[in-house]
């Protein structure tokens, strides 16, 4: 067995991988919610729909589409590992749990977290992505992913469940954004504290701004 398989089958290793991953998927929510944040600028969503199209049609950013889909499943395959792992060590609960004493409950609830982060991750693919990439609706210009969008949060049902995933995300990344740093072995007395501050921010700010468009839309407060 090579030092490579070895590394990402112990649990440092795991971790260590969840960490890279994890930075990976944050660096591409600030895009995401950049582009995304467009549609606040009100002029039709011709914005959006022109930073929409270089995203869909640069060989540049469909080639890096292909490493964030393995990051994203490595991210969630490592996840559900270490969680089943944290569990076998851990068979018998303990008689007393002191909560808050040592740890968040959000941290504690990472594989449920990212259980809702998951099904929410589904019904978005479905409603944007795959509509984006694989049907003639907008790659044959019938469409905009604007007008999509206003379709799809027309109904409350999808905006609920956005607002729920937007609420997972946020404490899914409050305790993983300080946890990859930590992971990496980026840690300093004088710069840990504006790491733990920019994280927090960092997972209130943008699933505020994620959660804020369904909502937007579906009240008509963007036209």
């Amino acid at each position: 067995m090579s030092w490579v398989t070895k590394t990402l089958t112990s649990s440092l290793g795991r971790k260590l991988l969840m960490a890279i991953t994890g930075l990976s998927l944050i660096a591409f929510l600030v895009v995401h919610c950049g582009i995304n944040a467009c549609i606040f600028l009100n002029d039709g969503g011709e914005t959006f729909n022109e930073a929409a199209e270089f995203m869909a049609h640069n060989w540049l950013i469909r080639l890096s589409e292909v490493g964030l889909m393995a990051g994203l499943i490595i991210h969630i395959v490592d996840g559900l590992m270490l969680w089943k792992s944290n569990s076998e060590k851990r068979p018998v609960k303990y008689a007393i749990v002191k909560g808050e004493a040592n740890s968040t409950w959000y941290s504690r609830s990472m594989g449920v977290l990212g259980s809702l982060l998951l099904i929410f991750l589904i019904v978005h693919l479905r409603h944007f992505w795959v509509v984006s990439r694989f049907t003639d609706e907008i790659t044959s210009g019938q469409q905009t992913l604007f007008n999509e969008m206003k379709e799809v949060f027309a109904n409350p049902i999808p905006v609920a469940l956005y607002v729920v995933g937007c609420i997972s995300l946020a404490y899914h990344l409050l305790h993983g954004f300080q946890s990859a740093f930590q992971t990496m072995g980026w840690n300093h007395p004088k710069y840990t504290p504006f790491v733990k501050s920019f994280g927090a921010g960092f997972a209130i700010i943008v699933p505020i701004i994620f959660a804020a468009m369904p909502i937007a839309m579906h009240f008509g407060w963007i036209a």
